[in-house]
């Protein structure tokens, strides 16, 4: 049995374990642990916990002649087998048959497996023979007779290993299939999107439409980011089982048999067209963040050059209105400096009148016709300082 942790902590398998422990009187796995191996009895329990499942596999060594008639999960408390902890993605049963003297045929092996379609070949350079419906049964699990020519225990250990692994890695690779369906519609409609927005930047007419086409864009990255985020584990998980398949089922050395389908035919027949889909879906979501990148960066090279060629119009405008001002400002200090000039003339006629009535001087007009010359030039000297000096310190 294999089973999704569904967001079951590892510390509720080792409680549900640590009930069975108990109930047969044997050692419960150590806290923490990630795998563990224990006699029952009347079978063997190998527990296995991996980044995304666990695997719960029985073992029980039965003398009946019938295939599938009595197998170890018959063994178990049903109460505790329904309680396992996770969601159930792949459950098989496995038997270990010698292969009889003459070479069974797929009508001897078929009512073993309900009269469904067989699955065989031969591995391990035809020291093996496998059979198998890749269906499930009325026990709601699946079967797998092996038929051994002359393999010891050991090599009959890998082998089984190795179907398990086969039947719970294709189950881990679908698992992206029903992702990549549901994400399908909405990428399309994405893509149709993006390409209104590109044929919209081709006839872009003024800055609005520049920065509403950004928005769009924008909004469609923030979008594309999350659903990147979300299934990019579950894509790259797929690739890695993926393999996984290849690799195990290259192991198995088969030699087909004719009039049937061998495992590699059949799975890589229903496995590749699953795989291939999501593979799609992820590749176009990786197309369409690297459209949307490009189409961003080259809306803000727009917004940006149009920025700019505003801001030198804004530029020139202000140098018009400085040249203006500076005019204006050189014609005040004119008007500033003549009246000053007056004012301070005034003065110096008011001094001249009061030095005239003490007999000091004949003549205060001339004295104050005479300063105009003087009071004009030293005012503008002093305008003119005053303005070197703010024009350095500003």
């Amino acid at each position: 049995l294999a089973l999704l942790h569904d967001g079951q902590s590892g510390e509720a398998e080792y409680r549900h374990l640590h009930r069975l422990c108990e109930r047969y009187a044997v050692l419960p796995p150590l806290p923490g642990a990630s795998c563990h191996i224990q006699h029952f009895g009347s079978f063997e329990l190998r527990w296995e916990r991996h980044s995304e499942f666990s695997t719960y596999t029985f073992i029980h060594v039965d003398t009946a002649a019938a295939p599938f008639s009595r197998t170890a999960l018959s063994l178990l408390p049903a109460e505790w087998l329904e309680a396992l902890p996770g969601k159930v993605i792949s459950g098989v049963h496995v038997e270990l048959h010698d292969l009889p003297g003459a070479a069974p045929t797929a009508d001897d092996v078929r009512p073993h497996f309900e009269n469904q379609r067989l699955i065989s070949s031969w591995v391990l350079d035809r020291h093996a023979r496998l059979w198998t419906a890749f269906r499930l049964h009325q026990d709601g699990l699946g079967r797998i007779l092996v038929q051994s020519r002359d393999l010891n225990v050991c090599q009959l250990g890998r082998l089984v290993r190795r179907l398990l692994e086969i039947e719970t890695y294709r189950m881990m690779v679908l698992l992206t299939f029903p992702v990549a369906r549901a994400l399908a519609p909405e990428l399309g409609g994405m893509d149709r999107r993006m390409a209104a927005i590109n044929a919209e930047i081709n006839a872009i007419h003024g800055l609005d439409d520049e920065r509403r086409l950004l928005d769009d864009l924008s909004t469609l990255a923030a979008r594309i980011e999350h659903l990147r985020s979300e299934t990019n584990a579950r894509f790259a998980a797929a690739r890695a089982y993926h393999e996984l398949v290849l690799d195990r089922l290259d192991g198995l050395r088969e030699q087909g048999e004719f009039g049937l389908q061998t495992f590699e035919e059949f799975l890589l027949r229903r496995l590749t067209p699953a795989f291939r889909t999501g593979e799609a879906v992820s590749d176009q979501l990786d197309s369409l963040a690297t459209r949307i990148d490009r189409a961003s960066k080259l809306l803000r090279t727009r917004v940006d050059l149009t920025l700019e060629a505003q801001n030198q119009d804004l530029l020139q405008s202000m140098n018009r209105r400085g040249h203006l001002q500076l005019q204006l400002q050189q014609a005040v200090e004119g008007l500033s400096v003549v009246a000053i000039t007056y004012y301070l003339v005034g003065l110096v006629k008011h001094v001249a009148g009061s030095l005239a009535e003490v007999g000091w001087i004949s003549h205060p007009e001339w004295v104050a016709g005479l300063s105009v010359p003087l009071c004009l030039f030293l005012v503008w000297r002093g305008v003119r300082r005053l303005r070197k000096g703010l024009e350095k310190h500003g």
